[in-house]
């Protein structure tokens, strides 16, 4: 039996030492066929970037060995015109996927020993007569990592042009995972000269070059605004958006089902998909995790967030904590099962992440902790149905709800507050809920005239909290005029409850007791039970709850 090849990005070493392949060869054949000068493939980390990189590479790429053999029984073996192009060209091949530093110091000293160990590949280049004393000079203090920052930015142009004279063909240019340094400074606050640096170097490689074969850059995102891409209008991004490539990053069903019928859990199929599919990529494909995928067989089958643990998710746990009201709103749809509809932009500008709520979704949706079930176009801008791809994200968004209300308040008294909630101990809710209202409105809004924040926080929790016994719903009109939950038991047996909210206003006398009063009504008026009684919940407890600043009060009615 083969071998599961966890952690391993390399395709020469799978190949070569019988690991189990999935394969993705014809992604060449796709390549050549597209024609375009400079290819950019945002999809999320770990979808199968620098493996597929390292395939191009090890085909294209001259070496004094033929590595022809690597694809003798693969699907693009089949394509002898294709096959032709197999070890023909130079090939300059650079990774930046590990460049996740604290500084812009030690991220510069990283993205030199990149580029200094790809220029040591072709040290061969110093024993011919192409370049002068000072290119040779430059050649040296690049690989002991001793140039000027200059020289650095230049070196891809440089090198592409030292190795097309020397083998007369204009070399294959390949930058894996671009923007993972990027990220790292944007967390870290070096963007600007991370993006400076990285902005010189591909420009220099990829702006008119004119000794180019072509190049295929992959990342997570496609950074805009920065104009690391300005002037590349040669340049074709092929993102989960498009149709190019759409099959051949991710796992596709009938590639987790053969790889699930070899290690012995095809009966595990149904439930895999849930927690791993759920992908759309282009029109026609719904792709799988393919990390998740290769944990859970190599790890006898046991379901856990395997791709979550590959990051501390850093910006996606800040996006959560510092998020506006409406966009708590939305997270609430979309943990509820719902989908939302949203503005999407391919070009992230990362200082507008937690500025603008639209480029929150883009954002989410390229990174890989959202998908879309449609993409359409309103008004001539892309608009996306939005939504969570599986158990797994799911999980994620609950964690980091529970940590972040962790940090806030105690968990320990808000846990026995819904359990007297779901229990019928009325009173007892309400004394532990007087008081988490008051320490609650304290952290999310210290003058109490937002009471708003403070439901949003409740409602979270009680969907993450409650999810394994109830389905909680939530519904809401404009402002606060109305804001009503629902918690619907599984077991129709269980107590369903409908709680409303109101907000004291001048309308209402500036009263508790008669908002409270108000809340009642509508749950009675508008007959709010009509879903707990369709689906066989007869036990309802209907609950008012009126604020004033940090005033509440809460009646029950049966």
């Amino acid at each position: 039996m083969k071998k599961l090849p966890v952690g391993l990005c390399d395709f020469e070493e799978i190949i070569s030492k019988n690991y189990y392949f999935v394969d993705k060869s014809l992604l060449v054949k796709d390549i050549l066929d597209g024609g375009a000068k400079a290819i950019l493939i945002p999809r999320p980390r770990r979808f199968g970037k620098t493996l597929n990189m390292t395939m191009i590479k090890c085909f294209f790429e001259k070496t004094t060995e033929s590595k022809m053999h690597l694809f003798d029984n693969l699907n693009i073996a089949k394509h002898k015109d294709i096959m032709a192009y197999q070890g023909q060209y130079p090939v300059i091949f650079m990774t930046f996927k590990d460049i996740k530093e604290p500084n812009w110091e030690e991220c510069y000293e990283k993205i030199k020993e990149v580029i200094g160990n790809e220029f040591r590949r072709y040290k061969y280049l110093l024993e011919s007569q192409i370049l002068d004393d000072k290119q040779k000079r430059d050649f040296l203090n690049i690989i002991d990592c001793s140039a000027s920052q200059n020289i650095f930015e230049n070196s891809l142009k440089n090198l592409s042009e030292y190795l097309a004279i020397y083998h007369n063909k204009k070399p294959i240019i390949l930058i894996d995972e671009y923007d993972v340094p990027i990220q790292a400074g944007f967390l870290s606050h070096y963007y600007k000269e991370v993006i400076s640096f990285m902005r010189g170097m591909l420009s220099g490689g990829l702006k008119d070059n004119p000794n180019l074969s072509f190049a295929v850059m992959t990342g997570i995102l496609r950074v805009a605004k920065e104009s690391i891409f300005s002037g590349l209008n040669n340049l074709k991004v092929c993102s989960l958006l498009n149709n190019a490539y759409s099959d051949k990053f991710g796992l596709l069903e009938h590639e987790v089902h053969e790889l699930m019928t070899y290690f012995g859990f095809s009966e595990k199929m149904i439930d895999v998909k849930e927690w791993y599919n759920g992908y759309a990529s282009g029109d026609d494909h719904t792709i799988y995790n393919p990390w998740s995928i290769i944990n859970f067989a190599d790890n006898n089958g046991k379901f856990y967030p395997y791709w979550l643990n590959t990051s501390d998710n850093s910006i996606v746990k800040e996006l959560i904590e510092k998020g506006a009201v409406d966009f708590k709103l939305d997270i609430e749809q979309l943990i509820a099962g719902n989908n939302i509809e949203k503005y999407v932009n391919e070009n992230i500008i990362f200082d507008s992440v937690f500025s603008q709520s639209d480029a929150v979704w883009s954002f989410l949706l390229f990174s890989g902790y959202l998908t879309f079930d449609k993409i359409y176009l309103k008004e001539e801008l892309i608009y996306g149905s939005l939504r969570l791809p599986n158990l797994e994200i799911k999980s994620f968004y609950k964690v980091v709800i529970l940590e972040w209300l962790k940090n806030k308040i105690s968990m320990n008294n808000y846990t026995m507050m819904l359990n007297s909630l779901v229990s019928g101990d009325i009173e007892e809710f309400k004394n532990i809920f007087y008081d988490f209202v008051i320490k609650t409105l304290s952290v999310f809004d210290t003058s109490g005239k937002e009471p708003e924040k403070f439901y949003h926080a409740f409602v979270l929790g009680m969907l993450v909290s409650l999810s394994e016994n109830y389905e909680v719903k939530s519904n809401k009109e404009s402002g606060f005029g109305r804001y009503d939950v629902m918690v619907i038991p599984k077991n129709p047996k269980l107590r369903g409850i409908i709680m409303e909210f109101k907000k004291v206003t001048d309308l209402i006398d500036n009263s508790l007791d008669k908002a409270v009063e108000i809340a009642l009504t509508q749950i009675d008026d508008k007959k709010y039970a009509t879903e707990l009684l369709a689906r066989g919940v007869e036990n309802i407890v209907k609950l008012g709850i009126a604020f004033d600043g940090k005033r509440v009060l809460v009646k029950e009615r049966m």
